[in-house]
C-alpha cells in the first residue's frame, strides 16, 4: 500500500508537467496557425491596400519582395508546426519566472541601448538625407528644413559633378552672384528634388528649361525631400515677394505620395492648420521604414491632406493672378495603385494638373531621379499645359481653365499656427 500511495504521488506531480507541455504546445501551434491564416489572407491586393509605392523601388521589385515575404512567413510556419514545436515547447516548459524576466529585462535594457543609439544621429527625417549632404540644408522652424543660403557647392551626383548655387533667399540660381528680379515676370516652381534638379546642371533642371521656352524668368523655390504640405508652406512664405507672378508650378508624384503621411516634419491639418513635428521613438522610425505598413485609414486620411494643401497652393496662385498646374511625372505605366492615388487627389477635386510620360530609361545612373532628358520631356509638358508662349487671350482663357472656382473664393489660404 505505501508503494502505491508512493507511485499515486509521483504521478500527480508528473501530471501536470505533462498539462503544462500540452497546454503550451498548443499555444505554439495556435500562433503558427495564426501566421499561417494571415500569410494566406495577405494577397497582393491586400499588400497594395497597405504598402504604398515608393520612389526609389520598381513596382516589380515591390511586388517580387511582397510575395517574397508572404513565402518566408508560410515556410517559416511549416518548419515551426513539422520541427521547432515540440522543442520550442519544451525549452519553454523549463523556464522559470526568473529566467523569463532576466530575458525581458535583458531585452528592454538591449531595445533602450540602441535607441539611444540613434539618438546621437543628427535629426533628421529617416526617409530624408542627411542635412550635411551637399547641397546642404539646414534646420528651419516653420518648413523644417531649407537648403543653407548664399552658398555654392559641387556634389558628386550619378558619377559626375554637379554645381549648386543658392542665393541669400535659398533659391537655386544658375551661379554665385546671379539674382532673381522680383518686379519682372516670374514662374514660380516648388517641390522637392525632382524640381530641384538632383543630379543636373542649372541649364538642365525643369525650372530653366520652362523658362528657356516660353523666356520669362524662373524662380526654383524647391528644397530637396519635401513633403507637398512643406512645399505648399514654402510657396505661401515667399510669394509675397514677388510683383508679377505668371504661373506656379509644384509636383505631385504617387511615388512620393507616402512621404506626406509622415508626422516627423511640419505638417497642415484641417484648415491649413500648421502642425510641428513630432517627436518619435528612433526604435519605431526605423520598424517602420523597415516595414512601411499603412492603414486604410491613414492613407485615405493623407489622401484628403494632401487634396488639400494642393487645393491650397492652386488658389494661392490664382489669388495672384498666376496660372497654377501640377505635373506629374510617370515613369513607364502607372501601377493601379498609382493611378488611383492619382485619381482620387487630383481628378476627384478638380485640380488642374499635367502628366509627364518618361521613357523608364530617363534617369540618372543607378538613381530614381529623372536625367536630363526627363527633365525636358517634363518642361515640355509644363509649357504646353501653361500655353504661355499664344496669345494673351488664349492665356487667360487657360488661367480661367486652371483657376475655375479658385480664382474667385475669397477664404484666407494662408496656414495658421496650431
Amino acid at each position: 500500500m505505501a508503494k502505491r500511495a508512493v507511485s499515486d504521488q509521483a504521478k500527480s506531480r508528473v501530471e501536470p508537467g505533462r498539462f503544462l507541455l500540452l497546454s503550451l504546445e498548443i499555444v505554439v501551434g495556435g500562433f503558427a496557425i495564426l501566421l499561417l491564416g494571415g500569410a494566406f489572407m495577405a494577397d497582393q491586393a491586400w499588400f497594395d491596400r497597405h504598402f504604398l509605392p515608393i520612389f526609389a523601388i520598381r513596382h516589380s521589385v515591390m511586388i517580387a519582395a511582397e510575395q517574397g515575404v508572404r513565402g518566408f512567413v508560410i515556410l517559416t510556419v511549416v518548419i515551426l508546426l513539422l520541427i521547432c514545436r515540440r522543442p520550442i515547447t519544451l525549452f519553454l516548459g523549463r523556464a522559470t519566472v526568473g529566467g523569463i524576466l532576466r530575458v525581458v529585462l535583458a531585452g528592454a535594457l538591449a531595445l533602450g541601448t540602441v535607441e539611444l543609439i540613434l539618438r546621437v544621429h543628427p535629426l533628421h527625417p529617416h526617409d530624408a538625407d542627411p542635412l550635411e549632404l551637399e547641397p546642404r540644408r539646414q534646420s528651419d522652424p516653420l518648413l523644417g528644413w531649407k537648403f543653407v543660403p548664399s552658398r555654392s557647392a559641387v556634389a558628386r551626383e550619378a558619377g559626375r559633378p554637379v554645381p549648386y548655387s543658392f542665393n541669400a533667399a535659398s533659391y537655386r540660381i544658375p551661379a554665385p552672384g546671379t539674382e532673381v528680379d522680383f518686379a519682372r515676370p516670374t514662374l514660380i516652381f516648388t517641390g522637392e528634388s525632382i524640381i530641384v534638379g538632383f543630379g543636373l546642371t542649372w541649364d538642365e533642371t525643369i525650372p530653366a528649361q520652362v523658362s528657356a521656352l516660353v523666356g520669362i524668368q524662373s524662380a526654383n523655390l524647391a528644397v530637396s525631400d519635401y513633403s507637398n504640405d512643406q512645399s505648399y508652406l514654402r510657396l505661401a512664405a515667399e510669394l509675397p515677394r514677388f510683383q508679377k507672378p505668371v504661373a506656379v508650378v509644384t509636383l505631385f508624384m504617387p511615388l512620393l505620395f507616402d512621404r506626406n503621411l509622415l508626422k516627423n516634419r511640419p505638417s497642415l491639418g484641417p484648415a491649413l492648420v500648421w502642425h510641428p513635428p513630432e517627436q518619435q521613438w528612433r526604435l519605431a522610425a526605423l520598424l517602420h521604414w523597415l516595414v512601411p505598413y499603412r492603414s486604410v485609414a491613414t492613407i485615405d486620411e493623407g489622401i484628403l491632406r494632401t487634396r488639400d494643401s494642393l487645393g491650397a497652393l492652386v488658389h494661392l496662385a490664382c489669388a495672384r493672378g498666376a496660372q497654377p498646374l501640377i505635373v506629374v511625372p510617370q515613369f513607364g505605366g502607372a501601377s493601379p495603385v498609382e493611378e488611383a492615388l492619382r485619381r482620387r487627389i487630383l481628378d476627384e477635386a478638380g485640380l488642374p494638373y499635367v502628366s509627364a510620360r518618361l521613357d523608364p530609361t530617363w534617369h540618372l545612373p543607378g538613381d530614381a531621379h529623372p536625367d536630363a532628358r526627363g527633365a525636358r520631356a517634363i518642361a515640355a509638358a509644363v509649357v504646353a499645359r501653361l500655353r504661355l508662349n499664344n496669345a494673351p487671350s488664349v492665356s487667360k482663357a487657360q488661367w480661367k481653365d486652371n483657376c475655375g472656382v479658385f480664382g474667385s473664393t475669397k477664404e484666407n489660404p494662408n496656414p495658421t499656427r496650431r
